[in-house]
């Protein structure tokens, strides 16, 4: 076992930071000792933040996905791979009282195969656009659709992942308010006059539960000529598209609307696969703050805090991976209870 696979089994077991992973050796100094030499003893939480913190977050990414190995082998779907990026701020990692300082890390999950490909941190939010180009450079975008929010729907990005062999969807805002209106006009106006005259294709999906049911619909179509003059700025766009999402609960109904921006083309199926899979992020950040509590980690220094991020969102892919009928939180505590549980997760990486 490697002193990252030991780092990784103490994260897996618990541990939310330099603290207690320090803790978990100490603990488990006599199950370490099979796979792991410690001359000098386990060391302390400051040699391991010190530590972490001097790792290249491109090296110390590269290295952990290579335990995985090359990851489309691992995949049993056939078709593109579907790689969904997006942002969030690790709150607890600011030194301003106003929390304006706190890390902002950029993110590439493939959904499929449930791990994260990579991340960037920036200063803010508002960097984002900065970050994204950077993250797609450590990514193999062959055969890949990767899906964007409206932060991300740029001209050069679209560029980009062009240029190295992939596709996107990115869902449009006001950031581009002329596209996103002609694109809402031209919806209208197929839902008056008949969705087959202005060659739409459509899917509905329902699903839910006696206390919420969820309807959620996909339309998609070829870009229409009156809309090609604002279209053709953007290298290989294809197709525009249409998802509402439709929510009911015993407190009442809701409803979203996103509108999308293509090089695919009009294929209803995969346009919602690449819609819905978007939010699989969303699940994933849900886990790093409720599970991992990342959200209340106050690390900062050097690289740490980026390097823990990464490291918490590759043990969620060995944590689910395992098809124990259990949560993750619960993955969590047996793995640090049961050695055998633990090497599992580890040694069948």
């Amino acid at each position: 076992m490697s002193p990252g696979k030991s780092c990784s089994a103490a994260v897996i077991a618990g541990a939310d930071g330099p603290a207690d992973i320090e803790d978990f050796g100490r603990e488990k100094e006599d199950w370490l000792d099979q796979f792991v030499d410690f001359p000098e003893g386990i060391p302390s939480h400051d040699t391991i933040s010190r530590v972490l913190g001097l790792i290249d977050p491109n090296d110390f990414q590269v290295a952990f996905l290579e335990w995985v190995g090359k990851l489309q082998a691992c995949s049993d779907e056939d078709g593109p791979i579907h790689i969904q990026v997006d942002g969030k701020t690790m709150r607890g990692s600011y030194h301003h009282k106003d929390e304006s300082d706190a890390i902002h890390v950029v993110s590439a999950w493939a959904s499929q195969l449930g791990i994260a490909l990579g991340q960037k941190t920036v200063d803010s939010k508002t960097n984002e656009i900065k970050a994204i180009p950077q993250l797609l450079d450590l990514i193999d975008l062959e055969n890949a659709i990767v899906t964007l929010d409206a932060i991300g729907c740029q001209k050069s990005i679209a560029r980009k992942i062009i240029d190295e062999g992939g596709d996107y969807v990115f869902a449009l805002k006001d950031n581009h308010p002329k596209l996103c209106a002609a694109v809402e006009s031209f919806f209208e106006t197929a839902f008056e006059e008949g969705l087959a005259k202005h060659n739409v294709k459509s899917k509905v999906v329902e699903e839910g539960t006696k206390a919420r049911k969820e309807t959620r619909s996909y339309y998609i179509a070829r870009i229409p000529k009156h809309l090609r003059e604002l279209s053709d700025q953007w290298e290989s766009a294809r197709t525009i598209g249409l998802a509402i999402s439709h929510f009911e609960t015993p407190h009442g109904e809701t409803t979203e609307v996103r509108y999308f921006l293509s090089s695919r083309i009009a294929r209803v199926n995969e346009f919602a696969k690449s819609v819905r899979s978007h939010w699989s992020i969303e699940s994933m950040h849900w886990v790093l703050d409720v599970v991992f509590h990342e959200d209340a980690s106050r690390v900062r220094s050097g690289y740490t805090a980026e390097n823990l991020s990464f490291l918490r969102k590759f043990i969620t892919k060995l944590l689910k991976r395992d098809t124990t009928k259990a949560s993750v939180r619960r993955k969590r505590k047996r793995a640090g209870w049961n050695n055998e549980f633990l090497e599992k997760l580890l040694f069948t990486a």
